[in-house]
């Protein structure tokens, strides 16, 4: 009981502490994203906004913090994506609720202006892609070198079923960075979801070396479903970045990063589709791609930059590509304010 009384004492203290200045005028920031694909099998092209992102942020006080980002063009889709309210009573802890990215992978986390490539990667958009309404809580220590904790329950609505969302459950996901001394970061992460109530887990994990214009990263999924409902899901991504900056301030062009990617991802359900049987049907079959291209910064890194990237696809025979994941060369014109 003393324990408990001492650590109410220590969130009264902390939230009654004098206030320190603080910024409160609220920050707007966006991401466009305009682009052209052509592909090479098909003899066909197209123009796309991929990406028309808006968000406001910003403080209250030093311990509250808010975000609301709306996309006004996700392939031609409005959504509603960040939604959140974040509470930091102290220096190392925090408490997120609302609508959000859940803490899970390293490439599904990455916005849209600090991508490596045009289009993500399997882990990225099929696999681990997930934002959901719940809470979540993050906490910072050391032990020699940082380490950042994050867990959170969330709805499994997502973004758009909250309103007569009942559930005697919750999906939950939780995440651990360990930023080592020695230019290396390991990530490890767990999620459940439940797509038409049925229990699928995620496990998730990945090591990005970074030192002077070199970056490298590799990362691992695995995906299971209950019941047999589906066969176990394997994902992979792996690519390697290297910066090259332009001394010439004469010349438009700040830095040239020649990029090269490898995934794979084998048959995958979505877990929304079921055929006669109740199994869940396949709604991305096994395939390889290997990218390779350049990317162009025009100012700051992931500020504005051209993307131009070559995406060569593997599939099996009885294997049906989607109509936009064939072989095809992509340049993307991405600005972030």
């Amino acid at each position: 009981m003393k324990k408990i009384l001492s650590l109410v004492l220590c969130l009264l203290a902390a939230w009654s502490a004098p206030a320190q200045e603080v910024n409160t005028q609220p920050q707007v920031h966006g991401t466009l994203r305009g682009k052209y694909e052509y592909q090479t099998s098909e003899g066909e092209g197209r123009f796309e906004v991929r990406t028309a992102r808006v968000s406001v942020s910003g403080k209250l006080m030093p311990e509250v913090e808010y975000k609301a980002e709306i996309d006004l063009c996700d392939e031609g889709v409005i959504k509603m994506l960040d939604a959140y309210t974040r509470l930091k009573p102290w220096r190392y802890f925090q408490f997120t609720i609302g609508q959000m990215r859940v803490p899970f992978t390293i490439d599904a986390h990455r916005s849209p202006d600090q991508q490596y490539f045009a289009n993500r990667s399997f882990i990225a958009k099929q696999v681990g892609n997930v934002r959901d309404v719940g809470a979540m809580a993050a906490y910072d220590f050391h032990v020699g070198f940082p380490i950042r904790v994050q867990a959170g329950l969330f709805n499994g609505s997502g973004l758009t079923g909250q309103k007569d969302y009942w559930t005697k459950g919750a999906n939950f996901s939780s995440k651990v960075q360990f930023f080592f001394p020695f230019h290396t970061d390991l990530v490890l992460s767990a999620q459940k979801i439940t797509p038409n109530h049925n229990t699928i887990m995620m496990y998730d994990g990945g090591l990005t070396y970074h030192r002077g214009p070199f970056l490298g990263e590799v990362e691992y999924l695995y995906k299971r479903y209950s019941h047999h409902l589906y066969k176990d899901v394997h994902a992979v991504d792996v690519f390697a970045n290297y910066d090259i900056p332009v001394r010439d301030k004469r010349c438009l062009i700040r830095k040239v990063s020649p990029l090269v990617r490898y995934d794979f991802m084998t048959d995958h359900s979505d877990g929304t589709k079921y055929d006669d049987n109740g199994n869940m049907v396949t709604t991305d079959y096994q395939r390889n791609r290997l990218t390779g291209g350049v990317t162009l910064s025009l100012a700051k890194p992931f500020i504005s930059d051209i993307r131009i990237n070559y995406e060569k696809y593997f599939y099996r025979k009885d294997g049906i590509p989607k109509t936009s994941e064939k072989d095809k060369i992509v340049i993307e014109f991405m600005t972030h304010f």
